[in-house]
């Protein structure tokens, strides 16, 4: 398909073909893993409890292409269960004592087992300790109270892992919202550094990565607007939501110091719940574009996972809370499907044995825009690019520097087949609204 009118283009995802031409200038691009960014992909499910069902979670698993699970011991999960669904899916799970919870041998016993079925991705520290508290030998901590009872749990279950000599490797992810400590505890830190004004002493270790609720959506930032998903992972102070920044940089409750700006941009660290519901301005289409440059977002900006809330809607809390990727009888909302074509196109079963790069220039790149090079273990190099742009479109071209003897286009709100194929090109003109598009070179 060598000569497109505009009329044409228009119609097929406004992909416009230039001649051929010579741009000494282009900088080489570094590709990141495909299988990487697709292992990134992540959800919080009851998995076969609270109305949710083994094998329901399993079918939506496969479609959707989830790759790990947030779960733990908290309402005594199955392990044979999660077992059967790793398995079925090949999906893997954070395994944690959950809200309020503070049971470190049930933990580790039963994380032993799935590590044994080689399903065990990583430990994590309590849930939201600021609204559900625990009590750690025999003290009550949390939520108004001193954090100091959190701070030792999240110890002990860190060192305790680490002593173990089948689970020592497993990375150890933080607690989640430790920007609420009531004293300085010293959570907003991986390991406590000398010189830091904390309750426990420089060198209490806590975890491997830094995890956070960065919700899209917040009160400070309660608006559809453009860059929405690109900010809520933005880890410095510049993010408006529940980000990196105000828990483990200056924490958002009693402003204790924490990490540089510089030294958060290389944290390691995860996402343990974000997405938004389904309300008022937030369409089920808003709600699925939104998703799709969320895991783009997150990937690209150097969160390792990222936990999206929720897999399907919640029944037995507040009614239906429109969070979901599958509504409660497991209809696949706009967001399950789009994201089940994105996963479907960038697909991978195996790290790339080497990494390679490309000779990429891209003009007319505003803030909204980004951009995202993938490989995989194939051979096969996509380009990723996608605007977050509420209203209007973003026309930009892209300048490789060798010849593209055949590339092929993808939508992911359209489908998993390309919606272009092009030969012979070393220009394309792409006319970018509020989603990613896809070049395979």
């Amino acid at each position: 398909m060598k000569n497109w009118s505009a009329t044409i283009a228009s119609l097929i995802g406004c992909i416009v073909l230039c001649p051929l031409a010579t741009r000494a200038d282009i900088p080489e691009v570094q590709a990141k893993s495909a299988y990487d960014f697709c292992r990134s992909i992540g959800a919080n499910s009851a998995i076969a409890l609270r109305g949710e069902t083994l094998d329901k979670t399993i079918e939506c698993a496969k479609y959707v292409g989830i790759k790990w699970f947030r779960s733990g011991i908290e309402g005594s999960p199955s392990v044979k269960d999660l077992i059967e669904l790793h398995k079925k899916t090949g999906a893997r799970f954070s395994w944690s004592p959950g809200s309020g919870g503070s049971d470190l041998q049930k933990l580790l016993s039963t994380a032993r087992e799935l590590s044994a079925a080689g399903a065990l991705l990583a430990f994590e520290g309590p849930n939201e300790p600021n609204n559900w508290g625990v009590t750690y030998n025999g003290k009550k901590g949390g939520g108004n109270e001193s954090w100091l009872p959190v701070a030792e749990l999240q110890r002990d279950l860190y060192a305790a892992v680490k002593a173990d000599p089948i689970l020592k490797t497993t990375p150890v992810w933080g607690i989640s919202e430790c920007g609420a400590e009531t004293d300085n505890v010293g959570l907003q830190y991986l390991k406590i550094p000398q010189g830091a004004d904390t309750v426990l002493p420089a060198g209490t270790a806590f975890s491997d990565y830094a995890n956070v609720h960065n919700y899209i959506y917040h009160g400070n930032s309660p608006n559809v607007e453009d860059n929405k998903t690109w900010h809520s992972a933005d880890p410095g102070p510049k993010c408006k939501v529940d980000g990196l920044f105000g828990e483990y940089g200056i924490t958002w409750g009693k402003h204790y110091k924490g990490y540089s700006e510089q030294q958060l941009q290389t944290l390691p660290r995860v996402t343990t719940e974000t997405g938004t519901t389904i309300d008022g301005k937030v369409t089920e289409d808003v709600h699925a574009r939104n998703i799709l440059t969320l895991y783009l977002d997150q990937f690209t900006r150097g969160w390792s996972y990222t936990g999206l809330y929720l897999l399907r809607d919640r029944v037995d809390e507040g009614g239906n809370q429109q969070f979901g990727l599958y509504k409660p009888d497991y209809t696949p909302r706009k967001a399950a499907v789009y994201l089940h074509n994105l996963t479907s196109i960038l697909a991978d079963k195996a790290p790339a044995r080497k990494k390679v790069s490309a000779k990429i220039q891209i003009d007319n790149e505003p803030e909204t825009m980004h951009h995202l090079l993938l490989q995989k273990s194939t051979g096969e190099v996509y380009l990723v690019l996608w605007n977050e742009q509420v209203h209007g479109s973003t026309r930009t071209t892209v300048h490789f520097r060798n010849k593209l003897t055949r590339a092929m286009i993808y939508d992911p709100t359209i489908g998993t087949e390309p919606i272009v194929v092009v030969e012979n090109v070393n220009v394309l003109t792409v006319n970018l609204t509020d989603h990613p598009v896809i070049i395979q070179l």
